[in-house]
């Protein structure tokens, strides 16, 4: 028997209600086939639809409100069957005709969760998929499922539907989303998500089966479900590939024995998602970080360190916006010794070695030592530079190619280049980095493996898996360490995540660099803001453009738009980018997007970016140092006459 407590105790609390089972009650406009010899009252049914608006993916996957989903409005009813009904038309079409085979379908554990499985298994098994793979409890991070797809059986997984928004908020009111990852644990591409928009919009009908009883979620590993004759349910082990890829990228047993240096701790916030309960398996299980809370010694608690902190999913998240920054990840900021911008909080003390969060999905992270703050962008750039640290670079003698999306800073950059590592700018979203990764495997091209890639929005990962992936960063920071002080002699203080940064800015120089995102902004008002950029400040002669007092001067503005280097593809309209100079003749960027994640309104976000020499003014808050490139800027795109804000809603 194989029972994993902590993804059954989640399980259970979002068990399916009566109210999401409604869409597969008799109809008029149902025409059934009668499969009384396999179940007794089991049909599969051609429901009646119509198509409804706005079902189109956006940077990962379909996100909207989960009353949507749901269906509650007349207007949306069967909204889950026509998305799921779509992508399997569009799925079969990319394979020939001919229905895929072996789908996992796995979610993050928020509200609906479980129902939606539900509803998708038997719309797959109506259609004919033959194996349908749902982890136990329903829950699995996208990291695991990417892996899964690869791994599981020789990687007989044809696509993988994952029930997820990500690091937007869970529960009654917020968010829930659906992506699709194809055959190589890859996000689906622009030709696959355009195609299922498509046919979304021409919907008449959808296949399901209705007289079986639910899946029980909760089963052990390895039990099994026949919706018909010829489609089964098999529940399975959410943890296995994960773990095995992971084991391959690093050296376990040497980091285990790290991790028992009674000078060295770990602080992982899961923030209540479906990351949790991996990093439960791989930091307390596999490596022997400790969870205990407390003992007892003479009737008396002693408080002790705890590695792990909100890694039980829970369908709201437990009310919190599982976003790893330093704005939802609050109490990991305190607890490393940090400010909220960022910057030390010189009346903390004992601070863990090393914190880490995750987000919903358990894709995204947030790495910090303790009294340092390390941006998404410089992590990558660290991870590059140490690249010997890491098993899976050291085994091939480095990276043979790199990314960073195109909004991160160029700290990458400027590694890759000292290092004589091929490096790319792609538009923001993992799928981009797919082709990348897969040009030989995919191909047939060069092969860039081992990748490297990250964006600034808290995503790290590299070719283990077609994802970002947030346990991977950390075991990644954490032979970082374990290489960094490989000798240390006994007595002497644990070189720290803070020693890592220094030396890497004194190599390099320092990239300030912070986000600030505007939510939920009216979409008309956003885009005004958008078309005076792209009319007033694009491709014109800057040179026209007064400076104010601050001193710092646009010297021009582009568009960026990509090309793919692996498969020629285009990409237009990814951004719009704002070149300054400050009056020392200092470099820096503003970069503006609207972003594909969000499920109302739409969201600003603008990049900062200053390159900074000077070592004196390294540990400088990066708010600090850039607020007055973000007045200049902000001023210049007349945003707040434009959208009515005036400030954003999160810094990071």
């Amino acid at each position: 028997m194989m029972i994993f407590p902590s993804l059954v105790a989640a399980a259970m609390a979002i068990v399916p209600s009566a109210m999401s089972t409604g869409a597969f009650s008799p109809t008029p406009f149902v025409r059934r086939t009668n499969l009384s010899k396999f179940h007794a009252t089991a049909t599969i049914d051609e429901v009646a639809t119509s198509p409804i608006s706005g079902m189109k993916p956006g940077t990962s996957g379909l996100r909207k409100k989960v009353e949507t989903w749901q269906g509650i409005d007349a207007a949306n009813k069967y909204y889950v069957e026509n998305f799921i009904q779509s992508l399997i038309d569009t799925a079969t079409e990319a394979n020939g005709g001919k229905v895929i085979e072996t789908v996992i379908v796995a979610g993050d554990g928020r509200y609906f969760n479980a129902e939606a499985i539900q509803i998708i298994c038997r719309v797959l098994a109506g259609n004919g998929v033959k194996n349908i793979w749902v982890p136990q409890g329903g829950i699995m991070s996208t990291p695991a499922v990417s892996a899964a797809i690869r791994e599981r059986e020789g990687g007989a997984a044809q696509g993988g539907i994952i029930l997820t928004a990500s690091h937007n908020p869970g529960g009654p009111g917020e968010d829930f989303g659906i992506k699709y990852n194809e055959e190589y644990g890859q996000p689906a591409g622009e030709e696959f998500t355009n195609a299922l928009y498509e046919k979304s919009t021409k919907i008449s009908i959808f296949k399901t089966v209705s007289g079986t009883e639910d899946i029980n979620l909760n089963s052990d590993v390895g039990t099994t479900f026949s919706l018909t004759p010829s489609s089964t349910v098999t529940i399975i082990d959410p943890f296995a590939e994960y773990l095995g890829v992971l084991k391959s990228s690093f050296d376990f047993e040497a980091l285990r024995k790290f991790a028992s240096r009674p000078d060295f701790s770990v602080l992982f916030d899961g923030m209540h998602g479906a990351g949790g309960p991996f990093a439960r398996r791989v930091l307390v299980e596999e490596l022997g970080f400790p969870e205990l809370l407390e003992q007892h010694e003479e009737n008396r608690p002693e408080t002790l360190q705890s590695s792990l902190m909100r890694c039980d999913p829970r369908p709201d998240f437990g009310k919190c916006h599982p976003d790893p920054n330093l704005t939802y990840a609050a109490e990991l900021v305190k607890r490393m010794g940090l400010k909220g911008d960022g910057s030390a909080d010189e009346s903390s003390t004992a601070a863990p070695t090393l914190g880490a969060a995750n987000d919903g999905d358990g894709d995204r992270n947030l790495i910090a030592g303790a009294g340092c703050f390390v941006t998404p962008s410089d992590s990558l750039a660290i991870i590059c530079d140490n690249w010997e640290a890491i098993p899976h670079f050291a085994k091939a003698g480095g990276p043979k190619g790199v990314a960073r999306s195109m909004p991160s800073s160029a700290a990458l950059d400027v590694v890759a280049e000292a290092l004589d590592i091929p490096y790319f700018s792609t538009p923001t979203g993992w799928k981009f980095f797919g082709n990348l990764m897969g040009s030989k495997e995919e191909f047939n091209q060069r092969d860039y493996t081992p990748f490297l890639c990250g964006e600034e929005s808290f995503g790290t990962g590299s070719d283990h898996i077609r994802e970002k992936d947030g346990l991977w960063a950390m075991l990644a920071w954490i032979s970082i360490l374990m290489n960094a002080n490989e000798g240390l002699a006994e007595g002497e203080a644990l070189v720290g995540v803070k020693d890592i940064v220094a030396n890497h800015w004194a190599k390099y120089g320092r990239h300030f660099y912070c986000r600030y995102d505007y939510e939920a902004v009216d979409i008309d008002d956003a885009n005004s803001m958008i078309d005076l950029i792209r009319k007033e400040l694009i491709n014109v002669d800057a040179s026209d453009i007064s400076v104010d007092e601050s001193g710092i001067k646009l010297v021009g503005g582009e568009e960026f738009s990509y090309t793919d280097p692996v498969d020629g593809s285009t990409a237009s309209n990814q951004g719009l980018i704002l070149n300054f100079q400050y009056g020392n003749g200092d470099p820096a960027r503003v970069v503006f997007r609207l972003s594909g994640t969000g499920s109302a309104g739409a969201t600003i976000r603008m990049y900062l970016e200053k390159y900074e020499q000077d070592k004196s003014k390294y540990w400088q808050s990066a708010p600090d140092a850039l607020k007055s490139l973000a007045d200049r800027a902000t001023g210049l795109v007349q945003l707040q006459q434009l959208t009515g804000r005036d400030s954003p809603t999160v810094i990071t």
